[in-house]
């Protein structure tokens, strides 16, 4: 029985130990229940940065983005996953008002040879390319007339999950 306990004791020490190991802080961040998070963006009144990550879980970082009407956006898409172009790819496309986004996703999953934009793109304001993990890709356009537009990801699928509004002020 005191074998037991020892063995028992020391299995357990040594499960403690190798969870220890590499004490990484990680950073968390806080965000108040309710609220939406918007764009990490640096802007002048003509031109604004907007940047985006798009990760494994098929998650954009942020679901709104805010520019005024006329300015030079340029969006930044960082792919911070590991996956492959062709397993979980990402980009970012921005669709014209009144493009429904459902209808637009199924007819882009049949579209792979036009990198996931139907219709030669008649329903599309701006879009980068498809990137995979650890890629980054961007794309620089005017912004629309004022107006709330909606920014979706086109890859097979990806569109139920990652999608958020561009609000044109």
């Amino acid at each position: 029985m005191r074998t037991l306990k020892l063995a028992f004791i020391l299995t357990l020490s040594l499960v403690m130990i190798s969870c220890g190991g590499d004490k990484k802080k990680e950073e968390k961040e806080k965000v108040k229940i309710g609220t939406k998070k918007q764009s990490t963006s640096t802007s002048s009144d003509k031109e604004i940065d907007v940047k985006i990550t798009g990760n494994d879980q098929m998650q954009f970082n942020v679901k709104v983005i805010r520019v005024k009407e006329g300015q030079e956006v340029t969006v930044t898409l960082q792919h911070v996953g590991k996956m492959a172009v062709n397993i979980m790819g990402h980009n970012f496309v921005l669709l014209k008002q009144g493009t429904d986004i459902n209808t637009f996703g199924s007819e882009a999953s049949a579209a792979k040879e036009a990198d996931y934009i139907p219709n030669d793109g008649k329903d599309v304001i701006a879009h980068t390319k498809m990137i995979g993990g650890g890629d980054t890709t961007s794309v620089t356009f005017m912004a629309p007339a004022k107006g709330e537009y909606d920014f979706i990801c086109s890859f097979p699928g990806h569109y139920a999950l990652m999608q958020g509004k561009f609000i044109v002020e």
